[in-house]
């Protein structure tokens, strides 16, 4: 396009959002960028108006991690940015596309410390890929470009970018950017030749996928690769949409409280394919599972961003690609005449069928397992679960079993107040797909006032909030570490069926396993947002143990 001088600075942006394939947006209204907020009403993006900041950006960063282009959110300056902070930091751990926009302060204000003033690029630079500001109106289709590629290019993560008060209404004599598309990489053919040899001379090799930048087409090309060569798959922390969980080569999720027979089997591999993850502290054990810097297996890494390759573990072959990329080339790969480690994928898969097949007995009248599994076992294969942080989350981790690439959307950042945001996010996407929220107690209710945007924009979700009445794992820890010494980790909760009731939506409680499937079923059929509101026994902390037992062994060792 040619340059237009009929149009602000506002429009040009505006412009620029559409040129990118930008169809969602979300927002806390505020003055300092009312041109923008004026300029998105005629533009066809759907705008969802949130309540709080953080929650805001946690709906953006959910779009960004489902879709893989940037999930776009606008915030006033000030309290406004500073609030948005705890998306922004969940989209830099996550390595999720995201821009946030940030209204500035005029430019004949700047560093007088006037009324709601940041330094943004001070703010934001240790938890942002890049943080800029726009002073320039002309410059607006330039920045908004780079600011789409920064996001979505090598590891993806957040920018930043301040919008001056007064630059957004004037003259912007500008050329529109091109739609910016993400430089996938791809091995070389010397890479995939050494791969082929470590696979020919390996006796229990096994893949673990992570990170972003998947799309439908890299992981059905991992489901082939996997099935070719008899491959055992794991998925690294809360990235299960990577590979089926239903497909047989399946061998479970690596995360928090993972199967041990998976850990044994990780320790046991002679080759190990690390693709598109970090394999960062949690999937990692804490940095205890795998030797740094030096493997002690033969570790292979493909991952999107160069200077990640050898920042931590120092791989027998590193590749430089991204998981598109990758995908492609391991079509010309072949498999052994006689694979040497026939059986392994089954044993794999049997370790994690009786690791996830059955929920473990639990104190108190509602087995939070056994409702994991109901829900597994009857929610529609397009169905998207999501969920913030807290030790409720380790059901989920063990029984659920995703089968869609965007069907599990959760931080691997553990960051709380998560899921219900996200869930909004999802049912403003998919709107055809069903969408639940998982939440605990403590969890809801950092970001529970998003209720109200469900609300308003009639989305029926379910969110089934586990209340145990304490801040769980951190409780967990407490009891490890300082046995019989409960200290702030308490909580007084509301009647969460009634709050929801108070909202314009269904309330629901289930205080026994057996009533939980009619208190779903009657939240589905309300047609409005709707809370499941399950009382759990705070002794009940986690699958495979309780809050007295981790208290009488710490007692034990004094």
């Amino acid at each position: 396009m040619g340059a237009n001088q009929s149009r602000t600075a506002a429009q040009a942006l505006v412009d620029q959002l559409l040129i990118h394939g930008v169809k969602h947006a979300f927002c806390v209204p505020g003055e300092s960028y009312l041109p923008v907020l004026d300029a998105l009403r005629d533009s066809g993006i759907v705008m969802t108006v949130c309540r709080q900041e953080g929650g805001m950006a946690m709906m953006a960063e959910a779009v960004g991690k489902a879709t893989g282009r940037p999930g776009v959110c606008f915030v006033t300056r000030g309290p406004g940015a500073t609030n948005a902070a705890a998306g922004v930091h969940i989209a830099y751990q996550d390595s999720t596309p995201m821009v946030l926009f940030v209204g500035q302060v005029k430019r004949r204000f700047k560093g007088r410390d006037s009324w709601q003033e940041l330094d943004y690029k001070q703010v934001f630079g240790g938890v942002a890929k890049w943080a800029t500001e726009i002073d320039d109106p002309d410059r607006v289709p330039e920045i908004v470009a780079r600011a789409f590629h920064v996001a979505m290019s090598g590891r993806p993560g957040p920018v930043v970018v301040a919008l001056p008060q007064d630059v957004l209404s004037l003259p912007s004599v500008s050329i529109d950017a091109p739609r910016v598309t993400a430089p996938e990489t791809a091995p070389l053919p010397a890479d995939m030749a050494r791969l082929q040899a470590l696979l020919a001379a390996a006796k229990r090799p096994l893949a673990i996928l992570g990170g972003s930048r998947w799309d439908e087409a890299s992981r059905a090309a991992m489901h082939r690769f996997a099935e070719r060569f008899d491959l055992p798959v794991a998925t690294s922390h809360r990235r299960t949409g990577l590979f089926d969980a239903r497909h047989p080569n399946y061998a479970g999720e690596l995360g928090l409280s993972p199967n041990p027979k998976l850990i044994e089997r990780i320790k046991g591999s002679d080759l190990l394919m690390v693709i598109g993850g970090r394999l960062g502290d949690v999937p990692s054990q804490t940095y205890s599972l795998i030797d740094i810097p030096t493997p002690q297996m033969t570790m292979v890494h493909v991952f999107p961003d160069a200077e990640e390759l050898g920042r931590v573990y120092q791989p027998a072959l590193p590749i430089h690609a991204s998981p598109a990329g990758f995908a492609v080339a391991l079509a010309a790969l072949s498999p052994p005449a006689v694979i040497p480690w026939r059986g392994e994928r089954e044993q794999a898969q049997a370790d994690y069928r009786a690791w996830s097949e059955v929920p473990t007995q639990q104190p108190g009248d509602v087995n939070l397992g056994e409702v994991m599994v109901w829900l597994r076992d009857h929610l529609p294969g397009d169905a998207i679960l999501c969920n913030g942080a807290g030790n409720y989350a380790a059901w989920i981790n063990r029984y659920n079993r995703n089968s869609a690439l965007t069907g599990h959307i959760a931080p691997t950042s553990g960051s709380m107040g998560y899921g219900f945001p996200a869930a909004v996010a999802m049912k403003r996407l998919y709107p055809d797909r069903p969408v639940v929220a998982l939440a605990g107690d403590g969890d809801f209710l950092m970001t529970g006032q998003e209720f109200a945007v469900a609300v308003q924009y009639a989305l029926p979700i379910v969110v089934i909030v586990a209340d145990n009445g304490i801040y769980g794992t951190i409780r967990m820890h407490q009891e490890r570490d300082f046995p019989g010494r409960v200290s702030a980790t308490d909580l007084v909760n509301p009647d969460f069926a009634a709050y929801a009731r108070a909202f314009g939506g269904f309330g629901v409680t289930v205080e026994k396993t057996a009533d939980f499937e009619a208190a779903f079923r009657a939240a589905q059929a309300s047609g409005v947002p709707a809370i499941v509101h399950v009382k759990i026994d705070p002794d009940a902390i986690m699958p495979g143990t309780t809050l007295s037992k981790i208290r009488e062994t710490a007692l034990a060792k004094g």
